[in-house]
């Protein structure tokens, strides 16, 4: 590992907030039908908050978890992806970032998740106009920067109360 490498990943939280929200249909490459993997509660967690997502395993292709279809290879899907999702190891999240960056159109951001870095393959991406997050998991960065506005969302959709308190 270089000493670039070893340095601390910084993104703001407006960089990952916008990626967050701007996406809709999220590839999870890695993604797993076991429960005790990361990606299947990430999955879960990413369609239960309105994301369209499809599975990237080829072992699991043809199959579906918690609804989200699954295919062999980013190539076999057949529509715009807004973000993709790594879950494999940072050797190679080089060969994904690579077939990411084969689709038509490109996808909008690539994230890799935790301690999953590859920075040649970042700088590949960055330089074809794609955003790229490293190390950090969607579902966490959702949590911590979306969770709230969402609350507020929702409590401004409510109807207001008439009248004041009871006495």
């Amino acid at each position: 590992m270089s000493s670039h490498e070893s340095d601390a990943l910084t993104y703001s939280d407006a960089f990952l907030r916008n990626i967050l929200r701007k996406a809709k249909t999220i590839a999870i490459v890695g993604a797993s039908d076991k429960p005790t993997r990361p990606s299947f509660g990430v999955l879960a967690f990413l369609l239960a908050h309105g994301y369209r997502v499809i599975g990237v395993n080829p072992g699991l292709a043809g199959n579906s978890v918690h609804g989200a279809p699954f295919v062999a290879s980013l190539a076999d899907i057949h529509e715009p992806i807004d973000m993709v999702d790594i879950f494999r190891n940072s050797e190679a999240a080089g060969a994904v970032v690579d077939e990411a960056l084969a689709l038509k159109p490109l996808p909008k951001a690539i994230w890799m998740q935790l301690d999953v870095r590859n920075d040649a393959a970042a700088a590949r991406a960055q330089a074809k106009g794609v955003k790229v997050v490293m190390d950090r998991c969607p579902k966490i960065e959702y949590g911590r920067l979306l969770a709230g506005s969402e609350a507020a969302r929702k409590t401004e959709a409510r109807p207001k109360q008439r009248g004041g308190p009871r006495t």
